[in-house]
């Protein structure tokens, strides 16, 4: 068995102000991401739409964000912006998991300092949170083959869908029989 605290990730100190918003709509995620931050030493905020994340943004902007790219209500390059127009000094991070080139760039562009795909963990946030600038990111060892990523995109739009074969072969412009045999099969390494 693992040792927890092995696993844990210390803010390295000082930071100047630890405040941060999460917005991301998918709870578990938010509550799971929230909780681990907050370990990490941020004073995290949470919300679930953009329209929440705006109306924290208005109370006070904070040093960081960590948002969610598709919302329900919209896109979170929108929270990014704002809190780019009240804070230019703050640090945001996109996550996804539809990314694209085209996307990635328009992130940055809005001030994004990082565009990191789901599912990422506590430790890769913080890390690109505290990440200076100029720093390159280095290859990982193991990463996820073409048919791993398309497996996982697939799930996701099925857990979207609620489940529902038809909608999500719908969604994928895929034939619903192809799609069936797909989710029948183990995911790919």
């Amino acid at each position: 068995m693992l040792d927890q605290s092995a696993l844990s990730f210390e803010l390295p100190l000082p930071v100047s102000d630890p405040t941060l918003l999460l917005v991301d709509d998918d709870k578990p995620f938010l509550c799971r991401m929230s909780r681990a931050l907050d370990q990490r030493g941020f004073l995290v905020r949470t919300a679930d739409s953009i329209a929440q994340g705006l109306s924290a943004l208005e109370d006070s902007a904070p040093a960081h964000a960590v948002v969610d790219m598709r919302l329900g209500d919209g896109n979170g390059l929108e929270v990014v912006a704002a809190l780019q127009r009240k804070r230019p000094d703050a640090r945001a991070i996109i996550l996804t998991g539809y990314g694209n080139i085209a996307t990635a760039v328009t992130a940055v562009k809005l001030g994004a300092i990082d565009y990191l795909a789901k599912p990422a963990d506590a430790d890769d946030v913080t890390a690109a949170l505290l990440r200076s600038a100029g720093f390159t990111v280095e290859v990982p060892e193991n990463p996820m083959s073409a048919d791993r990523v398309r497996w996982e995109h697939i799930q996701r739009v099925y857990e979207l869908c609620d489940r529902n074969v038809s909608e999500t072969a719908r969604r994928l412009s895929m034939h619903r029989r192809t799609l069936q045999r797909i989710l029948a099969k183990r995911a790919p390494r």
